[in-house]
């Protein structure tokens, strides 16, 4: 099986090509250009030179969110083109299960975060082991009061990963014991990772049709939230 991935949810952008759950090739960006100027260029390279063509793609697994709202939404829509025109199915997979499947080899609890604004992150714990990936935590959006809070109760070493790993550091390593930051050359959201959980999705057979998936985006966007607090005073009026 050759799967594609598609990492789109926060600044750095990134694609995968794996098959059979190897891993072949993976282009990442972290340059701050828009994803919609270079994912399907990346995409275009890495499959030119890994000597695979278009349709020889069974499947395309993509970060379905939580993160950036934009990203999120350009990686969907990338991915469901791709799977229309191709009539294969789609994996979508937690951004936040993929950044755990990149540390397969942690060997203990590793807690994404992705900066959530407001004090608050995106956020799911996951134990890994003999290289599989067991959920601890469903993703959440939490306050870092909250997730110190749940972090003090484990009792063991936790590594930090993801683009609000730092912040969660800087805030929490005097509160919760066992915090090991991942080194930043590692700790980003990468393709690779979404493409090692799509195909363990592939494998339990919960591939799904490109019409099914929307975003996971966890809480309303700025624009969402504002529209509502003017609907709720102009009611109170």
């Amino acid at each position: 099986m050759k799967l594609l991935a598609f990492e789109t949810s926060a600044k750095a952008v990134s694609v995968a090509l794996a098959e059979d759950g190897r891993l072949v090739g993976e282009y990442y960006q972290n340059s701050g250009q828009t994803h919609s100027r270079t994912l399907m260029k990346l995409a275009e390279d890495l499959l030119d030179n890994c000597d695979c063509k278009v349709e020889e793609i069974d499947a395309v697994a993509y970060a379905n969110g939580p993160g950036s709202f934009t990203g999120v939404r350009i990686g969907v829509a990338a991915a469901k083109g791709f799977c229309w025109g191709l009539d294969i199915p789609c994996l979508p997979v937690s951004t936040l299960e993929g950044m755990a499947w990149s540390h397969l080899d942690a060997n203990g609890i590793v807690c994404c975060c992705m900066d959530a604004r407001r004090e608050q992150v995106y956020n799911a714990l996951f134990r890994v082991s003999g290289g599989t990936v067991t959920r601890l935590r469903e993703d959440r959006a939490i306050s870092l009061s909250e997730l110190s809070d749940d972090l003090q109760g484990l009792g063991e070493t936790i590594l930090l990963v993801g683009d609000g790993a730092l912040l969660t550091w800087n805030t929490l390593h005097d509160r919760a014991p066992g915090l090991v930051l991942s080194a930043e050359a590692l700790r980003q959201q990468r393709a690779s990772g979404v493409a090692l959980a799509g195909f363990s999705l592939a494998q339990t057979g919960k591939a799904v049709s490109a019409a099914i998936p929307a975003p996971n985006y966890l809480r309303l966007s700025q624009a969402e939230r504002e529209r509502l607090s003017r609907e709720i005073t102009a009611k109170g009026e």
